[in-house]
């Protein structure tokens, strides 16, 4: 009988095709089909989330991410891989994260993309923004358990920071592995890497972030993720971009109809009552939607109306009243003013 820990890490990997049911993004086995063979997918605080703003709360007791070791040498190396639904970098566990409330190992690091046409990929989103595509670096909790396996399933099990990529300018770092994703074309494909600073993936601003509790965006979808997603993207060129979305299949190279990996995101999910912890303060008007600014405008305006409106009626009113005066005596106020002087 196949041991238990083998079994977990067989089925979630992350993100790694399951015995227990095939998946993916679109058709039979999309992700609306998840829960029959994944329970938790349809479950309670599942990821990944749209950050609106009337869900973000300040907290300044968030500070910024701590990380260890993660200047690699070039003489070690790494596995860059195809697992049938993302590109997957391994990663030392001496990688570590540190300022959280445990300490947390790096395992691995994968993203979601759009397609060619469509560059729209993140599985995250920033009040409906969509981003061409997101990486997560993915840690374990290194202080409880001994690897990810036995911590993948655990609410305290995982942290993993996620990055918004947009296309933009070339980014030499990612270049640095992007440039072997030929020799892994195909589903379980591998090939070795020269190690690098893993840092240099990152945006330069690792204080800013929105924090929250949340599940794996792939099957087994388990809610034992402690979210840390950057508010600053980094870029890559479109030539970069397209060697992810047109470079790649989901299917083995000797299938006879090959499968592109596309669109391999998971769509945002319900929030089930949770707050998003924001690690920033913002003043401009990106802060809040533009409906929420169009309200506030509409608002003011019409509360100016109606100040104008009280003192057009207070004048009336005694515009009136000396007019009732002026019929009364028939004089007007200033000449019995007038009157009165000279008596």
């Amino acid at each position: 009988m196949m041991p238990f820990t083998l079994l977990i890490m067989i089925l979630i990997a992350f993100p790694v095709s399951s015995n227990g049911g095939k998946w993916g993004y679109n058709g039979p086995n999309g992700e609306h089909h998840w829960p029959k063979h994944f329970p938790y997918c349809g479950g309670a605080f599942q990821s990944p989330v749209n950050f609106q703003p009337e869900l973000l709360r300040y907290d300044p007791n968030l500070f910024a991410i701590q990380l260890q070791n993660y200047n690699l040498s070039s003489r070690e190396q790494l596995t860059l891989s195809n697992n049938g639904h993302s590109v997957q970098l391994s990663l030392p566990s001496y990688m570590q994260l540190t300022g959280l409330p445990h300490r947390y190992s790096a395992a691995q690091l994968h993203f979601h993309w759009g397609t060619q046409n469509v560059q729209a990929g993140s599985e995250h989103t920033v009040n409906g923004k969509q981003f061409a595509a997101e990486m997560h670096v993915v840690h374990f909790n290194s202080g409880k358990y001994p690897n990810i396996s036995m911590a993948v399933d655990k609410s305290d099990g995982l942290a993993v920071l996620g990055v918004f990529i947009e296309v933009g300018e070339f980014n030499p770092a990612f270049e640095k592995f992007f440039k072997y994703v030929n020799g892994i074309k195909y589903r379980d494909q591998k090939v070795q890497v020269p190690a690098f600073n893993i840092r240099e993936l990152l945006p330069s601003r690792l204080d800013e972030y929105y924090r929250y509790d949340g599940s794996l965006t792939t099957p087994p979808c388990f809610p034992s993720v402690l979210w840390t997603v950057f508010r600053q993207p980094v870029t890559i060129s479109l030539r970069q971009y397209l060697a992810l979305a047109t470079a790649l299949y989901s299917s083995h190279a000797q299938e006879v109809a090959p499968m592109p990996m596309l669109g391999n995101y998971r769509k945002p999910q319900l929030m089930d009552n949770r707050v998003v912890l924001v690690s920033f303060q913002d003043g401009d008007f990106t802060w809040m939607s533009w409906g929420s600014l169009i309200s506030i405008v509409m608002a003011s305006g019409l509360g100016l109306l109606l100040f104008i409106a009280f003192c057009w009626c207070l004048l009336r009113k005694r515009s009136e009243a000396d007019q009732e005066k002026f019929g009364a005596d028939g004089f007007h106020p200033s000449e019995r003013q007038e009157k009165i002087s000279r008596v």
